[in-house]
């Protein structure tokens, strides 16, 4: 089906330029004909919210912060929406001190800001929970997953302390979460399980179990992270953010989660992450409070469900073979278990 479905668009894309394989995946495909580009969408996403999406995308009030799609939904191909979009330039994966995480803040920070009743509708809900969600029960639907890697420094917390999900030690200047050691997993026990346990300790609300208490309602991308970002016109034109499959409104912190998980378990350095939330603030990002707190309390909830989600997915990744886990995937599961060893799931301060 699969195959089928890239021959299919190959062969679309041949009308713009010779096609080239950008994204193959189950979830997503993605082909490049010279200057355009077309994706095949989940199957799991509804085409009447896909094409308000859209309409999102391509409104005025967007304009220098969605790259603009190139007409409505096509197809269906192989039973597949499909979209068509210009191409962008994305982020260099070999100049990581080039990344535009400042960018990414106040881009970030500008779509929060865009008054979601000016705009087409119904607009859908931003898919943040129940993507985290969904990865938990095709967690819970595979049979077998990997045993986690015990690090060497794996000792219990002796104090019995809260925290949030730890960050390693950080450059001079830029202070980081307070960082506690996290257990070993218990003898016999599975990442999945380590995942399961983090997972229930979690607020219901970020479960996608029932309606958080004072919701808010705020134009969200949904899925931030720096593989979102394109230079368009290419190559070195403004920076846009891309892909709308989760776009919707909801928690304006949720979009500050990737990022922020990232930062919590080490994988994106603190300096990184220091730009991301400058930038946001700069543009009077409504997700977090003015100042220079490096860990707003508003991201500490949603950056430990991303990284149970992130983890999750890792594990389904390689008990189906898809991939192996790497050390990327057993930071995350180290992150979890210190996220497993949490006294509850209630955010800092208490609010749940």
């Amino acid at each position: 089906m699969r195959a089928r479905l890239v021959d299919r668009l190959a062969e679309l894309s041949r009308e713009t330029g010779e096609p080239a394989v950008i994204v193959d995946r189950p979830d997503v495909t993605v082909v490049r004909g010279g200057g355009t580009v077309l994706k095949a969408h989940a199957p799991r996403l509804d085409p009447a919210a896909l094409a308000v999406r859209l309409r999102v995308a391509a409104h005025p009030l967007l304009a220098g912060i969605l790259l603009a799609p190139l007409g409505g939904l096509t197809g269906p191909v192989e039973g597949r929406s499909v979209s068509r979009w210009p191409y962008g330039a994305p982020v260099a994966p070999d100049a990581p001190e080039a990344a535009p995480w400042r960018e990414a803040g106040h881009l970030i920070a500008r779509l929060h800001a865009v008054p979601a009743d000016r705009l087409p509708g119904p607009l859908p809900p931003m898919s943040g929970p129940a993507n985290a969600a969904r990865a938990i029960a095709a967690l819970r639907a595979t049979p077998a997953t990997p045993a986690p890697r015990t690090p060497a420094d794996s000792t219990p917390p002796r104090d019995g302390t809260r925290a949030t999900v730890p960050a390693p030690p950080a450059p001079e200047r830029v202070p980081a979460p307070a960082r506690a050691p996290y257990p070993a997993p218990a003898p016999g026990r599975t990442a999945a399980a380590v995942v399961l346990r983090a997972w229930a300790r979690l607020p219901a609300w970020a479960r996608d179990d029932e309606p958080r208490a004072q919701p808010r309602s705020l134009l969200c991308h949904g899925d931030l992270h720096l593989g979102q970002l394109v230079r368009h016109p290419a190559p070195d034109g403004p920076w846009h953010l891309i892909d709308v499959d989760d776009l919707g409104l909801g928690e304006p912190a949720w979009d500050l989660a990737r990022p922020a998980a990232g930062y919590a378990t080490g994988l994106i350095p603190a300096a990184d992450w220091a730009a991301f939330l400058a930038g946001y603030r700069a543009a009077r990002g409504p997700a977090v409070a003015p100042g220079d707190d490096l860990w707003p309390p508003e991201v500490d909830v949603p950056a430990r469900t991303l990284t149970v989600q992130l983890a999750a997915r890792a594990l389904v990744d390689a008990a189906t073979g898809t991939r192996p886990l790497d050390g990327t995937d057993h930071d995350l599961l180290a992150a979890c278990a210190r996220i497993a060893a949490m006294e509850d799931g209630t955010e800092p301060g208490g609010a749940s």
